[in-house]
């Protein structure tokens, strides 16, 4: 907290490690209103004395479960180029470090967008299946400001791709997994990151989700929004950022007679943001090219978009939809207690 003219006045203390999103205040106000929250519990919302910096619990979500029983911890790890990358892990408290976990890893890398946390009933309800979730805050967003973005865009893309290659080894290497229990998740940007990778190391994970993803990434200039992306992407048009686009681009790096992991790609027929064509040419080319026996599907919601504003029941039935394709790729059973 800061006086108008730049003193520092106090640091205002936060419950734990989360997300605080501060509303407006007039001027001169004595207090102001924050939500809160966290991977495992969901927004609460305080009050901020701003003359004695307390805060006090105003509304608070029923819940039903325990978020005591589970934890959230910060690690940090290296990347291909030794840079050190933050990656947020959760899970049930007394969980065994022994390589056999189920561990969901979370990707976005893009946009100068930071993954901050927050919170979602389907990470609670897999870990109660015995999960972990891992969130991975790689290069191209804004966890460190303009100069992290950068080092993830146009040129430097790749460092997102070896930053969550990384994330991946580090928690096999650490043991809370390994490959055969790795599953990843990204959408549309990270979308696009999860076709990267699963071409660049097929062999490092048991199931891919790839949500209205960018596959396509020498057209992807020429449909609806695409060529507002160029600014992170770079252009096809321009042939420096051609070639390192080609490089990387998930359509045109598959290749036949390789062991692809289990991959469940998503879209939706009216996405005019990601048009479902990327999605498309991508499973019809790596359905081709499997040369082993896990699965490549494609689910294609109807009368739905990108994903904002999309109904509870169409969230609910994509998520069931999801856990079940990873339960059956990593061959997970459930606790009796589930």
């Amino acid at each position: 907290l800061f006086s108008l003219d730049g003193r520092f006045i106090r640091d205002i203390t936060l419950p734990g490690l989360g997300t605080a999103s501060w509303s407006d205040a007039e001027q001169k106000a004595t207090e102001l209103f924050y939500s809160f929250a966290t991977f495992i519990s969901p927004p609460s919302v305080y009050r901020l004395d701003l003359n004695t910096g307390q805060s006090e619990l105003i509304h608070t979500s029923k819940l039903s479960f325990d978020p005591a029983r589970y934890v959230t911890e910060q690690v940090f790890y290296r990347s291909k180029d030794g840079t050190r990358v933050p990656m947020f892990l959760v899970h049930r408290r007394g969980i065994e470090r022994n390589g056999r976990n189920p561990v969901l890893l979370y990707g976005y890398g893009g946009f100068n967008i930071a993954l901050t946390p927050w919170f979602s009933s389907s990470h609670i309800a897999w870990m109660d299946m015995g999960g972990i979730f891992a969130v991975a805050n790689l290069r191209g967003g804004s966890e460190y400001g303009e100069a992290w973005h950068l080092a993830g865009s146009k040129l430097n893309k790749q460092n997102v791709f070896d930053d969550f290659i990384a994330a991946a080894e580090w928690l096999i290497s650490n043991q809370y997994t390994s490959s055969s229990k790795l599953a990843i998740e990204g959408e549309s940007n990270g979308g696009l990151l999860m076709g990267a990778v699963v071409n660049q190391r097929p062999d490092l994970f048991g199931a891919v989700l790839a949500g209205v993803g960018v596959m396509d990434m020498l057209r992807y200039n020429k449909f609806t929004a695409g060529v507002g992306w160029v600014g992170d992407y770079g252009s096809p048009e321009n042939q420096e950022e051609f070639r390192a686009l080609l490089a990387y681009s998930p359509l045109h790096n598959i290749r036949a007679g390789v062991r692809y992991p289990a991959v469940l790609v998503t879209t939706a027929d009216h996405d005019d943001r990601v048009v479902p064509g990327h999605s498309f040419k991508y499973t019809a080319t790596l359905q081709a090219a499997q040369a082993g026996p896990a699965p490549i599907l494609i689910r294609v919601e109807t009368r739905a978009g990108h994903g904002g504003g999309k109904p509870r029941l169409k969230v609910i039935n994509l998520t069931t939809d999801q856990y079940a394709f990873v339960l059956r790729s990593l061959n997970i059973s459930l606790p009796k207690s589930f």
